[in-house]
């Protein structure tokens, strides 16, 4: 009886602590960059405080739902890599309110696409090298940012840059989470530990801002926010379940997700989703030996994101004082595997490289025009540069026929 018990309890152990782990690493890996991405849109940190507060409650809240519901480790995440748009587009015409219309419309679609599977196949048809060059294009600029901070702050910024490197060897699910507390320890220590100067307090609250609609905002942030998180969340996310023996239906997910997002964007939610890598920690094997039992752990991994998100005044606080520079440095760390993983998919085909190069080139160039951002015109210029490559070899092979 009393190794039943003992085994019983061992084996529930194991799920709580992997969507413990899952929730902390999701977390702590990429909070700063959700902040430098607020900010860049124009939020204040009142406004920076109620979007991670709104964004956690929303990720952990729908991971609840889906793994009571479905007996799936369906784990939810926030979108990094829509963040780290947010961060590359900057501020819009029409300010935050506009950039909150643009979370708004982004998760609109989102809910469409889970409405129609078509809308599905057309983000699916945009070839992954495109993708994936968009994305490292919105990446780079972050990925800069530790070489810049090691010459300009070097007395803050190599400490956190030497944990990464050690830490990326040993133990690399911790090297992003060690840098930024690093980081923040040496900021609470210069500043001796005064927080909260601000004026936004440590107590976590909401605030409420009206949408706008403003035309360079749902085609420089809604429509590439939308693609992203399509291409570099939801679908590779439902492909990591798949791997792991889950089959998982796309359009709840979407509809839920998408839903979320569009409801809790006055609060700042910008984009709420299926977590990609992460998601493995709740559906391998890690987890729990028997599949059926993994729910278990992204459930978990629900509960302890709503606890973070209490923290959501306290962790912008600490950054609030931080350098923005090395803000920006820990947010790079972070992703910096990504990058990689996102520049070699790019040019990883022969057929699509020119293509890829260019989308890659002016996501990455910072450009502006008609208030519209570099990432839209990035997706424009590669995709056109591709049909028109493509237009080449069919005329070609139809006089090599004739």
């Amino acid at each position: 009886m009393e190794r039943s018990l003992y085994g019983t309890a061992r084996g529930l152990a194991q799920p709580l602590i992997a969507g413990l782990v899952t929730a902390l690493v999701g977390f702590s890996a990429s909070f700063a960059l959700v902040v430098v991405g607020l900010r860049a849109v124009g939020a204040d940190q009142r406004q920076a405080v109620s979007a991670l507060l709104a964004s956690c409650l929303a990720v952990g809240g729908l991971a609840i739902w889906y793994g009571i519901r479905r007996r799936q480790p369906i784990s939810i995440a926030w979108s990094t890599p829509g963040a780290a748009l947010l961060a590359a587009a900057g501020r819009q015409h029409g300010g935050y309110p506009a950039a909150v219309g643009a979370f708004a419309v982004a998760g609109l679609l989102i809910v469409l696409t889970g409405l129609s599977g078509r809308l599905v196949g057309w983000i699916g048809r945009i070839p992954g090298p495109i993708t994936s060059a968009l994305l490292a294009g919105v990446l780079l600029p972050l990925c800069l940012a530790p070489v810049r901070a090691a010459v300009q702050l070097p007395a803050l910024a190599l400490a956190p840059i030497a944990v990464w490197l050690l830490l990326s060897r040993i133990a690399r699910r911790w090297a992003a989470p060690a840098a930024l507390a690093v980081a923040l320890v040496e900021v609470a220590v210069h500043h001796n530990g005064r927080l909260g100067g601000s004026g936004a307090g440590l107590l976590p609250r909401f605030d409420f801002t009206v949408p706008t609609v403003s035309l360079g905002a749902l085609v420089g942030i809604a429509l590439p926010l939308y693609v992203i998180t399509m291409a570099a969340q939801n679908l590779p996310g439902q492909a990591v379940l798949r791997g792991f023996g889950y089959d998982v239906e796309l359009r709840p997910a979407l509809l839920g997700t998408g839903a979320a997002t569009t409801a809790g964007a006055p609060l700042g939610v910008f984009g709420v989703c299926l977590a990609a890598i992460s998601a493995a920690l709740s559906a391998g094997p890690d987890a729990h030996p028997d599949p059926r039992r993994r729910w278990i752990a992204s459930v978990t991994a629900g509960v302890v994101y709503i606890a973070l998100g209490l923290s959501a005044a306290l962790a912008t606080s600490l950054l609030a004082v931080t350098p923005p520079l090395l803000i920006e440095a820990v947010a790079g760390l972070a992703l910096m595997s990504t990058f990689g993983s996102a520049l070699a998919a790019a040019v990883s085909g022969p057929d699509h490289r020119e293509a890829a190069a260019i989308t890659f080139a002016v996501s990455a160039s910072g450009i502006s025009v008609l208030s519209i951002g570099a990432s839209f015109w990035g997706l424009v210029c590669g995709l056109a540069v591709l049909a028109i490559q493509r237009a080449g070899i069919r005329s070609k092979t139809v006089k090599e026929l004739a």
